[in-house]
């Protein structure tokens, strides 16, 4: 565990998926916590740290909430950013680059981001959006690095695979949501593409251990979750969890690239491509060991519901496809 005593950490994107976790974990081992948002007077923070997830309370640290906008750093900020020894970014990391000499300039040493596999599944995605946000991904990373070395900042980088937690994921959650108001689910083909679903607390707790770990300076890591499975029992898993009997449809391939594309030209499903089609069957699946070797990193196999907050609350298509 990484000493506490009289550090001060900001976290990025720290009312989000990873961030809910973080926090109360980072509060509970004494951390002074400077939680970044980006609308001023919005204070989403208090009622997640009311009661932390999972059980966890807030311990002998404190938080501090502070207003600034990642993609214009130092653009009409009206809370001031302290002093600090660390950042964990858990915001998309292409907002990084260009807020790290600002980190730099407040004392941080230390930087923990959180980035994604699809920098390396979507390379060769057929969707343009898709291969755009690989490429983003893969500069935002070497940027980050970068100006790291330039700045003398200790980094590593967590590529997490598909994350789900609490309800707030696009992911896992979209699909319960659909099996919840539909009754079945489209599948492409037989669905056999192996995922590695990992549970936000994991990340948070990953970013923990990295902190202080010197085996973890200046390195990548995969982070998937702990239980391999193929796509047609991830959703089978959670109709069962949502006591439904699971009802996979299964469409031919050209059937449901179609569908997407069609239903991608209407108003809030601009995100759907074709090409989450032709992922259901394929193997999406990274290498842990490097990470369970450095830091002792154990992810939880695969549960849905994972808390009470994660069962379905809004109508959706699925953004996992």
């Amino acid at each position: 565990m990484p000493r506490a005593e009289g550090r001060s950490i900001i976290v990025t994107g720290a009312t989000g998926l990873v961030g809910r976790y973080l926090l109360p974990l980072l509060l509970e081992h004494g951390f002074a916590v400077q939680g970044i948002r980006r609308q001023p007077g919005r204070r989403g923070g208090p009622d997640l740290l009311a009661q932390g997830p999972e059980g966890i309370r807030p311990g002998p640290g404190r938080i501090r909430w502070v207003a600034i906008d990642l993609e214009e750093p130092g653009v009409g900020e009206p809370d001031p950013m302290g002093p600090a020894d660390g950042l964990v970014h858990a915001a998309p990391i292409w907002l990084l680059p260009t807020w790290v000499p600002r980190a730099a300039d407040a004392g941080v040493r230390r930087l923990v981001a959180v980035s994604s596999t699809s920098r390396f599944t979507k390379q060769g995605s057929g969707s343009p959006r898709e291969r755009e946000t690989a490429r983003r991904l893969a500069e935002a990373e070497d940027a980050v690095q970068e100006t790291c070395h330039r700045r003398g900042i200790r980094w590593t980088i967590l590529r997490p695979t598909l994350v789900y937690g609490g309800g707030r994921d696009h992911n896992v959650s979209d699909i319960a949501r659909f099996v919840a108001r539909f009754g079945f689910f489209p599948i492409a083909g037989r669905g056999a593409g192996r995922r590695q679903p990992v549970h936000g607390a994991d990340l948070a707790t990953a970013a923990l251990d990295v902190l202080d770990n010197p085996a973890t300076f200046d390195r990548a890591y995969d982070t998937p979750g702990g239980e391999t499975l193929s796509y047609a029992e991830m959703v089978s898993r959670i109709a069962r969890a949502l006591g439904r009997t699971p009802r996979l449809v299964h469409l031919p391939l050209p059937l449901l690239r179609g569908t997407l594309a069609t239903a991608s030209c209407f108003p809030g499903l601009g995100h759907l491509t074709r090409d989450m089609a032709d992922r259901m069957d394929e193997d999406l699946v990274f290498d842990l060991a490097p990470a369970r070797r450095d830091f002792a990193y154990d992810p939880r196999p695969f549960l849905f519901p994972d808390e009470p907050t994660s069962l379905p609350r809004r109508r959706g298509v699925p953004a996992a496809w």
